[in-house]
């Protein structure tokens, strides 16, 4: 199979994470006869920097063009100064908008050599398995107006929604749920806001078509403490834009570290931008310091969601899971008597994984 593959390293150590994404991809495609070919292109600070602007018209147009697109963070202190429109965050955001990308998909998984890792007792995060979608082109962070008045005494920003945007990212919840074990909880702020109550009056006539799904409605300042009380509780959450961020962001304390969270974000014909979700780190950005698995295991998600490749994606989780339960792990982990590696040692020893036959054998049991 022949795909073409956007990479926009970004900022800080998004350009070593990229890297191990694509020695990555260029393992699996050795492995299992497929051609990926790469373009690298501005995104964020380094476009700010070389272009004037933290999204170039040339990476949008070669993005519109690719099977996916990898990205890896954007941002640092450096633009700091800039005002909000010119900051590399507006990068990212400007992609997900141009893209057409509504669906955020974050996993939420415990590796158990991790679980003792975690701020929360490990009894709590035990069992944790779970998916929040969000909604991403919509709501509070791109509702207009956005402004400050005139004489700077007061700001204004909108929440705003159309129903085919509620119902088109409802709709990825309920399939979501339907392909795993058969729970949804929408999370809104319906005692408040009326793009809420739109939300659970959308929530409410989907699930018509889902008879199997169990649903459950749920207020975001419950879901949050629910989170860090009962994770285990959750199979997979449905949210607007500013709660998902907020909650996916908190749910990475079940991990341990945000550098085993991947993410992707899809348009409805499955093309997507996936990236994982730490940011640039800039603090040890050259330094070998950085943990590639998050990008790794965001190219799982690319395989699995926008080239219909189940087995190659199983194969490189399988791989991230092989390499912690030996022991090895970057800085930022913690493994009882382990090895800690680099960046590009821990991109090797995945790759050593997804390249031996005892690996490839046991993927090839899961679909006898």
């Amino acid at each position: 199979m022949n795909k073409h593959i956007v990479l926009l390293p970004g900022d800080g150590i998004g350009k070593e994470v990229t890297k191990a994404a694509r020695l990555v991809l260029e393992a699996v495609a050795e492995r299992n006869g497929h051609n990926f070919t790469f373009e690298e292109q501005l995104i964020g600070g380094a476009a700010i920097d070389e272009a004037g602007t933290p999204l170039p018209e040339k990476t949008v147009a070669a993005a519109r063009k690719a099977d996916a697109v990898l990205l890896g963070a954007v941002g640092g202190p450096k633009w700091d100064h800039l005002p909000g429109a010119e900051r590399p965050e507006k990068g990212l955001l400007g992609i997900r908008k141009q893209l057409g990308l509504f669906a955020n998909l974050r996993p939420v998984k415990g590796f158990k050599q991790l679980l003792h890792a975690s701020p929360l007792k490990q009894e709590v995060v035990e069992n944790s398995d779970l998916l929040i979608v969000r909604e991403l082109t919509g709501g509070l962070y791109f509702g207009r107006p956005q402004e400050r008045t005139e004489d700077g005494s007061g700001v204004v920003d909108t929440l705003q929604y159309t129903r085919k945007e509620i119902e088109r990212i409802v709709e990825k919840g309920f399939e979501s749920a339907s392909k795993r074990r058969n729970h949804l909880t929408s999370v809104d702020k319906a005692n408040v806001l009326e793009s809420s109550r739109m939300w659970r009056e959308v929530v409410e006539e989907k699930k018509e078509k889902y008879p199997d799904v169990e649903v459950d409605h749920m207020l975001v300042d419950a879901a949050a403490m629910k989170l860090v009380t009962n994770p285990s509780s959750f199979d997979v959450i449905v949210t607007e834009n500013m709660f998902g961020d907020i909650l996916s962001d908190e749910a990475s304390v079940l991990t341990g570290s945000l550098g085993l969270l991947p993410s992707a974000s899809l348009r409805e014909d499955g093309t997507g931008l996936f990236e994982p979700v730490h940011g640039s780190a800039p603090d040890i950005a050259g330094e070998d310091k950085a943990n590639p698995l998050a990008m790794i295991l965001s190219t799982a998600m690319m395989l699995k969601h926008s080239f219909g490749m189940e087995k190659e994606a199983d194969h490189i989780e399988k791989a991230v899971q092989e390499v912690l339960d030996a022991g090895y792990h970057t800085a930022d982990l913690s493994i009882m008597n382990g090895i800690e590696h680099g960046c590009n040692d821990m991109t090797r020893k995945v790759i050593e994984q997804i390249t031996s036959e005892d690996t490839t054998a046991n993927i090839m049991r899961c679909y006898a």
